[in-house]
């Protein structure tokens, strides 16, 4: 079956039953905000920290012609368009070079035309390289998906229901399934019965909707009673509980809404009519792939590992002290701030948390760009989190630094940020990309 080869994937782990939250010791703080659209013909760029406009799926805002960006001088119009315009020819070879599109992607992807959502596609390896394999993988993909939610996700009665429709009418097989219905029902509490097996997920199914419904609860792409929130919200659902049914050592953890949200919200904002129509599926797998790079971060038993969190949280210590050892020494010895108070939920929500949704995006395109893997970036942008407050910090004791830490300032540029974390290393080397 399909699912082992996800299970197998993500084997031998176990469900982290605490959240997130509890651990992190600070309430969830939300930032919102919206990627903002462009028509395909157009193209538009934002300031660092600018607030972007919301749009809704294959919505698009009134940019004028490509290149047309109110408020910037000519050279950044013309770099603005000659970038998008350089994506749009990468994205349409029959092969991608995924070396260009990383370099392109850690620059900053445009927001709107489905630019990068196809390029998030192929930096998770959802796509692959040749783009004429593309609708061979897609309709393989999504077609699998609607099977694991038939398989996984309906009730044993609607199950039934679509097998009655489907079934021929061979007496042994109608006998068969009659069987089955009168052995099996809802008060059946025998391990191998469906509707047993069925009700176990009904705490986690009921967790999940509490969380995606505090989803951004600023961003009306999420939030809010409208046919359109709701059914955001029940996409979303779907896709974290299949994921726990499907990875059921690991399951459903708290917070892994939020790591979601900025996939399915991308693919949300594309123009083709194929992709909008699946945006459940392809952000079910992507979601499977990157959780996949980080998700002995949730496992409260695998803490303790050299692929734990506790491991994690030393290796971005080390990088700080490797790049800013007054720092450091300060935050260890002088304020004492552990580090689990404030980066935990940095690194295990891939720093959803901490800015506002368009910042996430643009940070995001770093994240997945990185040669050197997502969590090698993850650690260098944490670490230039601290570098770039090293001034507050350095004032601060420890709960003026923790208060600053768990609520980072709004003004906080995040093109600068990255800049910074581009030349962090543990040995002080820069990032950089082969040419």
């Amino acid at each position: 079956m399909f699912k082992d080869k996800l299970t197998d994937d993500l084997s031998d782990r176990k469900p982290n039953l605490g959240t997130l939250f509890a651990r992190d010791l600070t309430e969830k703080s939300v930032a919102g905000g919206g990627e903002s659209g462009s028509s395909p013909n157009g193209v538009v760029v934002h300031r660092p920290g600018e607030e972007l406009e919301l749009i809704e799926p294959n919505g698009s805002l009134d940019l004028g012609e490509k290149g047309s960006c109110g408020g910037y001088d000519s050279a950044e119009r013309i770099a603005a368009a000659e970038k998008w315009s350089d994506l749009e020819h990468e994205l349409s070879q029959e092969e991608i070079n995924l070396e260009k599109l990383r370099r392109f992607a850690f620059t900053g992807l445009p927001n709107g035309g489905g630019i990068r959502a196809t390029a998030w596609k192929l930096l998770l390896d959802y796509l692959p390289r040749s783009q004429d394999l593309w609708d061979k993988e897609l309709s393989g993909n999504r077609e699998k998906y609607a099977k694991l939610k038939e398989e996984l996700l309906l009730t044993p009665s609607e199950l039934w229901r679509e097998k009655d429709e489907t079934l021929n009418d061979e007496a042994d097989v109608a006998g068969q399934l009659q069987r089955h219905r009168i052995e099996d029902h809802p008060l059946n509490d025998v391990k191998a019965s469906v509707w047993h097996q069925y009700f176990q997920h009904g705490e986690i199914a009921e967790q999940i909707d509490r969380d995606v419904d505090r989803t951004h609860p600023d961003l009306n792409f999420f939030s809010g009673d409208s046919s359109f929130s709701r059914k955001n919200r029940g996409a979303m659902r779907d896709i974290l509980l299949l994921f726990a049914k499907v990875n059921p050592a690991i399951g459903y953890v708290q917070g892994m809404n939020e790591v979601l949200a900025p996939i399915f919200y991308v693919f949300s904002t594309t123009y083709d009519e194929q992709d909008l129509a699946n945006v459940e599926a392809d952000s079910f797998y992507c979601f499977v792939r990157l959780m996949s790079d980080s998700i002995d971060h949730f496992c409260k038993h695998m803490d303790n590992s050299p692929v734990g969190i506790l491991s994690t949280l030393s290796r971005l210590m080390e990088l700080l002290k490797a790049n800013d050892e007054e720092l450091w020494c300060h935050l260890v010895y002088t304020s004492k701030v552990n580090p689990q108070f404030y980066a935990f939920r940095w690194i295990t929500l891939l720093l959803t948390q901490e800015f506002k949704f368009q910042s996430i995006l643009r940070i995001w395109d770093s994240l997945l760009s990185s040669p050197f893997g997502i969590q090698d970036m993850l650690l260098r942008i944490c670490c230039a989190m601290l570098v770039s407050l090293r001034s507050k910090l350095l004032g601060g004791d420890f709960a003026a630094n923790l208060k600053l830490l768990q609520h980072l300032p709004d003004e906080i540029d995040i093109e600068y940020l990255l800049r910074v974390a581009r030349d962090i290393g543990p040995d002080g080397s820069a990032l950089h990309f082969d040419m």
